[in-house]
């Protein structure tokens, strides 16, 4: 009887749930956004304290230049800092923070291939992504009781709610997304770098780049959660011809981004 409950709740509950991506993806979502934002302005001061900030006027301006210009197409109040490290990376998590690398500041020949990668992360947040994932994961392993994970986050249980996404680990929430979620956030990066008015195309250049860069360190795709380079390159030359477009309905509109690095 008791397992019948629990069954007959486990379906109330996915039903409920129900998302579906910026991309039309359906998606299983039920953890509250206002706990995951909660997570994610957490993981973000942790990094500012233990993470040098980059104090060039130059980069800073940039970087904020590119940031603003797609953050004006999903709106919103978006804090964004550049770090002193030599990765090739940047993030955004939900609360709406962005960071970015020294390293990929410099890889970067123009703003529209910093466009590409900003636009990116911007998307993995769009998509909630970081919540999909904590609702599959406690889903799978905890079923109603993630209920009273949410409700009561102090308990052990909360706590390990919590723990899923990451937060108290290195460098807060960030965990490998699947090659579903980035090459959906690719996707999303590109329409919306183009709605700002930044040039598509050099988002192919920008991975052809960081291919380079990795210098075949990459392991195959199948042992790996990105797609590989020759994947998502593919995959955005197939998406070019209507990102193409929105650049040109962009411009028209006035969108024409000048950003200088």
């Amino acid at each position: 009887m008791k397992l019948r409950l629990i069954g007959a709740l486990w379906v109330i509950l996915t039903l409920t749930a129900c998302a579906t991506s910026p991309m039309g993806r359906s998606q299983l979502i039920f953890m509250p956004d206002s706990e995951i934002n909660a997570m994610g302005l957490q993981a973000f001061t942790n990094l500012k304290s233990e993470k040098k900030i980059n104090q060039d006027a130059k980069e800073n301006q940039f970087v904020t230049c590119v940031a603003d210009a797609i953050t004006h197409e999903v709106g919103g109040s978006w804090e964004v800092v550049v770090f002193e490290d030599n990765t090739l990376n940047a993030f955004a998590l939900p609360g709406q923070k962005i960071g970015v690398h020294t390293g990929l500041v410099e890889l970067v020949d123009n703003q529209d291939q910093l466009a590409a990668v900003i636009g990116h992360e911007i998307g993995h947040v769009l998509a909630r992504h970081s919540n999909e994932r904590m609702s599959q994961k406690l889903g799978a392993q905890m079923g109603i009781a993630l209920i009273a994970a949410v409700a009561a986050p102090t308990t052990p249980m909360g706590q390990t709610a919590v723990s899923l996404l990451g937060v108290g680990a290195q460098y807060g929430i960030i965990m490998p997304f699947s090659r579903l979620h980035e090459s959906e956030a690719d996707k999303i990066g590109i329409e919306l770098m183009a709605k700002a008015g930044f040039n598509p195309a050099e988002s192919v250049t920008l991975w052809q780049k960081m291919a380079q860069a990795s210098q075949g360190a990459q392991p195959v795709e199948f042992l790996s959660t990105h797609p590989s380079h020759e994947t998502r390159i593919d995959d955005l030359r197939a998406h070019l011809p209507k990102a193409n477009a929105l650049m040109q309905q962009a411009r028209s509109a006035g969108k024409q981004p000048k950003c200088v690095k």
